[in-house]
């Protein structure tokens, strides 16, 4: 089954709340998760930025960077 088509507008706050709702889980690792969750915020940082610019490229790859953060 395809996955469903979404919007940049759709896509983009779900990812950003995605990976902020783990932020937390990472923060309760302690020292070992340091550099993951620095890379997180980073990305976050990122996306809140193009967003606010309006900035679709960056928007773009927002999207693809935080999609890539697991559990």
């Amino acid at each position: 089954m395809a996955d469903k088509v979404t919007t940049l507008a759709e896509e983009l706050p779900r990812q950003q709340a995605r990976v902020r709702e783990m932020l937390p889980i990472y923060r309760e690792c302690g020292r070992p998760a340091f550099m993951a969750l620095a890379m997180m915020e980073e990305s976050l940082r990122k996306a809140d930025e193009a967003a606010a610019a309006g900035d679709v490229v960056g928007m773009l790859r927002a999207v693809e960077d935080l999609r890539g953060y697991q559990l």
